[in-house]
């Protein structure tokens, strides 16, 4: 037995993420969906995260252009464009607690994630920072991720899994995935394990010194 939380990056996409969502609906699973901001401004798009908020799944911020990770982004207006203009384009879509995932450049928890002025902005905008304990690298192997998710979801207690709602056709294992999940004893719930939120409502809850570049920004 082992709980399981899944979130959904990158997205929305128009190809994908309909049927991640009848997916999720036909089995009463509850997710989040970290979207990207420049994708939000393609009203189709934007209508995606409507239904997927609508049908009770949570939005998240996973920056605006998705491009560079901010610890590595020497901008001091990185937190604005990438952070701000997300949160203003997911708009009244927002969770209370103003979900953000940091870019990790494939998967990586290290001083990629941030840097000191994003801290600061998330702080001053009361948002909490929401990392991962599970990754299976969908994006890298669209045919073999769920063997490898289902293995790290068994190494813990409580699984954050990130899966990818894009048209690389790791999506058409979902329905797998999951039943050979709940076969395993898997617990569906929504919100996140503590140990991968170190920054909540802008208090930063636990140590992030390794999450933080100390890149000097330009003015």
């Amino acid at each position: 037995m082992y709980d399981l939380t899944l979130t959904f990056d990158n997205g929305p996409d128009p190809d994908v993420t309909p049927r991640v969502l009848d997916i999720l609906a036909e089995r009463g699973i509850k997710a989040t969906f970290f979207v990207i901001g420049e994708k939000l401004v393609d009203p189709a798009r934007r209508g995606l995260a409507v239904r997927a908020h609508g049908e009770g799944h949570w939005i998240g911020n996973h920056t605006f252009t998705h491009t560079i990770p901010l610890g590595e982004q020497a901008d001091r207006e990185t937190a604005e464009n990438e952070i701000g203009r997300t949160q203003s384009a997911i708009s009244d879509l927002a969770h209370p607690q103003r979900w953000f995932r940091p870019f990790g450049g494939g998967g990586n928890l290290d001083a990629r994630l941030l840097k000191a002025s994003v801290v600061d902005y998330l702080a001053r905008n009361k948002h909490s920072c929401v990392l991962w304990n599970a990754i299976p690298r969908d994006w890298d192997d669209p045919d073999g991720w769920t063997e490898r998710a289902l293995e790290q979801c068994n190494r813990q207690p409580w699984t954050l899994m990130v899966l990818h709602d894009l048209p690389t056709g790791a999506m058409d294992h979902l329905e797998r995935f999951l039943d050979a999940a709940e076969a395993a004893g898997a617990r569906f719930r929504q919100d996140f394990p503590p140990q991968c939120v170190p920054i909540r409502n802008g208090e930063i809850a636990l140590p992030i010194n390794g999450y933080v570049s100390s890149i000097e920004e330009s003015v």
